[in-house]
């Protein structure tokens, strides 16, 4: 009855519209939630109710949230790249995956939607919204989802609280760069390696020296496990480890510096010719990451983090900007890289460190991740990653998609 009243008003718009002369405008109410994944923020659409993959929905996505516009105004983004994101979700044909789940990371600033990669913390979203949407029945105390990737081809399995018969948000867990606690969502990454590549060490080396414009030779880590990575000491590009996301961003030199790697590593992985056009040609990956060994730092919060609560600092760029705190598949790749022997991860982690427990110093405070893997010829078999994440429902109702009738 609803679609047929929406079809009646439609038509009869058009029809009063054509008689009076006037242009044409369609409407239509797209069902969404907005949640908090992690330290990001998404739409979240049922896949049924979006256009095909391809321009149509590239051009939607993009009216969803506003882009391209700095400000991103207009629609539902927040005019950075770690809340311009969106989660596509369907019930899945697969046997081992009750959803499936693609990954939309729509540019903030560009007419332009990636869907290389996948985002963690978006991810950890996923399961309590196939939960809120019925596509996996509610069981107490804790519900398991099983959430294919599209965009990588790799399982995620999420384990969400459930009270009452249905998801539980609030709870005990704090996660950095996030106020409050809330309840906590365990993934586990499973088998990771290759999500993009094919491998996890996609040119077959712990390490890598790229001949960077500017810089000269640069040794890098590029490896492939839930997102590649190309990893870098902060002492090979001028950083001391400790810089925070808005000094980075301030620093326009460094931006393009860091870019120049990012972009060299691109090219050496075949996804553009040069390294000026992978800004466009693939922007969010690889993630470039500065690694450096435990030292004291504070984080954006003016709190300070003793060298001997970390196992190493980490900062990430997210497309061309800095992170805010730590990507959650950077995160399950760092830990997949520090089993790595003499990968640039490996070399700057503390000794003796507990690998079911690595401990990255980030802008906002201390992330823990952990790795099972077999040791392998060339390079290490990963079994899988794991962390912990939080997640909140924001909001439930419609997008108003408006376009002009042609």
């Amino acid at each position: 009855m609803r679609i047929m009243n929406f079809i009646f008003y439609n038509l009869q718009h058009i029809m009063n519209a054509v008689k009076g002369g006037l242009s044409v405008e369609i409407r239509r109410k797209i069902p969404c939630s907005i949640i908090r994944g992690g330290t990001s923020k998404g739409i979240y659409f049922l896949e049924k109710n979006v256009p095909a993959p391809g321009k149509e929905r590239d051009d939607f996505l993009m009216r969803v949230m506003g882009s391209p516009d700095k400000k991103e105004i207009d629609g539902l983004g927040g005019a950075a790249s770690v809340t311009s994101k969106v989660a596509i979700v369907a019930p899945s044909a697969r046997n081992d995956a009750d959803v499936d789940y693609t990954f939309a990371q729509v540019s903030v600033d560009k007419p332009l939607v990636s869907y290389k990669g996948n985002c963690g913390n978006i991810s950890s979203g996923v399961g309590a919204f196939a939960v809120e949407e019925g596509l996996v029945p509610a069981c107490e105390p804790v519900t398991t989802v099983r959430v294919f990737n599209t965009n990588t081809g790799k399982i995620i399995v999420e384990e969400i609280r459930v009270s009452g018969g249905a998801v539980e948000y609030t709870g005990e867990c704090r996660i950095p760069g996030v106020p409050g606690t809330a309840a906590p969502v365990r993934m586990k990454f499973m088998k990771p390696a290759g999500a993009v590549c094919g491998r996890l060490l996609p040119t077959g080396n712990a390490v890598d020296v790229l001949d960077v414009p500017g810089l000269g030779p640069v040794e890098v880590s590029i490896v492939d496990a839930a997102n590649p990575l190309v990893f870098v000491n902060a002492s090979s590009v001028g950083m001391t480890g400790r810089e925070l996301p808005m000094e980075i961003d301030g620093l326009p030199e460094l931006l393009e510096r860091l870019e120049m790697v990012r972009g060299v590593a691109a090219v050496k992985l075949g996804w553009t010719a040069d390294w000026k056009k992978a800004a466009w040609d693939t922007p969010g990956v690889p993630k470039m990451t500065i690694v450096s060994p435990p030292q004291d730092y504070v984080t954006s919060d003016g709190e300070t983090v003793k060298a001997d609560e970390v196992d190493l600092l980490g900062r990430m760029m997210s497309m061309q900007k800095a992170h805010p705190t730590y990507a959650m598949t950077g995160a399950m790749c760092t830990a997949a890289a520090a089993v790595v022997p003499g990968s640039v991860v490996a070399k700057v982690l503390a000794k003796g460190v507990d690998l079911s427990r690595i401990r990255i110093g980030n802008p906002a405070g201390v992330m823990e991740t952990g790795v099972e893997f077999e040791p392998g010829e060339n390079e290490p078999k990963i079994i899988c990653t794991v962390g912990v994440r939080t997640a909140n429902l924001l909001m439930q109702g419609c997008f108003i998609d408006k376009k002009a009738a042609e």
